[in-house]
């Protein structure tokens, strides 16, 4: 099914358009699991019946959350709207009633307690997922021209929903940032004796051939390995993959004794957020520096907050003895 003729066209006309990869394999992933639920009949003999049918499967039978429900239909709206010209239309459907979790914070002890435990690397990569609030994909596909240390900011681009934002860059990470654009850049250059270099989108490779070899598009964080760029095949050097944090931070978190909590990278932004909160920043500028679309998304940091959000306190502390 994963190389049909069909699903490789599709994933040709999500290439054109300039899509991330990350979007491509989820797009593909449902297209897929929608048309192995209808017996692989072609999409293109279904239509919004099928779709509304596959929607309530997910919430009835697989118990899927809200947004993995919004990601299915995402991805079956751009099959039939964008790639096939069969417009859905309005579709009426019971969305997931899987109930929202309330994401796992950590304070900023527990933040330093793991910290301590990290060196180079590991550790600019985590205190950059806490300082700036970012998503590790966004941080390991950070490029140095994404740095700006005279205006203290980090730039996200082609973010969650292909959105560019500007985010904070901590004072205190600019040497140890400082180190790891020189390393980048001497890898680079040393790649560049041997005509490769940092992969670069595909369309802005064709419009500049040697952008490969600019300091500015060199990935702050590079894989040790070269391997062949997924799209035209040429020897490149990527970012690098989010498996090696991941390790990092389960071998951090042991040494600190935090087994007992949930922690993910995704932890550390959760927490960026909460901090921002609890030291009176309003809610729309963490939105921002999230890269939100919608603040009911952000607003889940009030409740992780509770009492503590914007010095909120029981009206029978008044009275108490």
């Amino acid at each position: 099914m994963a190389s049909s003729p069909f699903l490789n066209e599709v994933r040709t006309s999500i290439r054109v358009r300039g899509m991330s990869m990350r979007t491509e394999k989820t797009y593909i992933y449902w297209i897929r699991n929608f048309i192995r639920y209808n017996k692989c009949r072609h999409p293109g003999e279904m239509g919004a019946t099928e779709v509304v049918q596959f929607l309530e499967y997910l919430a009835s039978e697989r118990n899927v959350a809200v947004n993995t429900q919004r990601i299915a239909l995402n991805a079956l709206a751009y099959l039939y709207n964008q790639f096939l010209k069969q417009p859905l239309g309005d579709l009426e459907f019971k969305y997931a009633s899987k109930p929202q979790r309330l994401p796992e914070v950590l304070m900023a002890p527990e933040v330093a307690s793991i910290l301590k435990e990290m060196t180079g690397r590991d550790k600019l990569i985590f205190s950059l997922l806490y300082g700036s609030g970012l998503r590790i994909t966004e941080c390991l596909r950070l490029r140095v021209k994404d740095i700006d240390f005279t205006g203290g900011s980090i730039t996200v681009r082609d973010g969650k929903g292909a959105k560019d934002r500007v985010t904070v860059f901590s004072p205190a990470l600019h040497e140890s940032t400082k180190g790891a654009i020189a390393d980048a850049l001497a890898l680079q250059e040393l790649d560049n004796t041997k005509g490769v270099g940092p992969s670069i989108p595909d369309v802005l490779a064709k419009k500049y051939p040697s952008a490969y070899r600019q300091p500015a598009w060199m990935f702050l964080f590079p894989s040790s390995n070269i391997c062949k760029h997924p799209i035209t095949g040429m020897l490149c050097r990527h970012h690098l993959h989010d498996s090696v944090p991941r390790k990092a931070l389960k071998k951090a978190v042991s040494a600190a004794k935090l087994s007992n909590k949930r922690i993910s990278c995704h932890t550390f932004r959760h927490s960026f957020a909460t901090e921002l909160l609890r030291n009176g920043r309003d809610i729309r500028t963490v939105q921002e520096l999230l890269g939100h679309t919608d603040v009911s998304t952000t607003q889940i940091y009030t409740h992780v907050l509770g009492q503590h959000f914007a010095g909120l306190t029981s009206p029978l502390d008044a009275i108490a003895s």
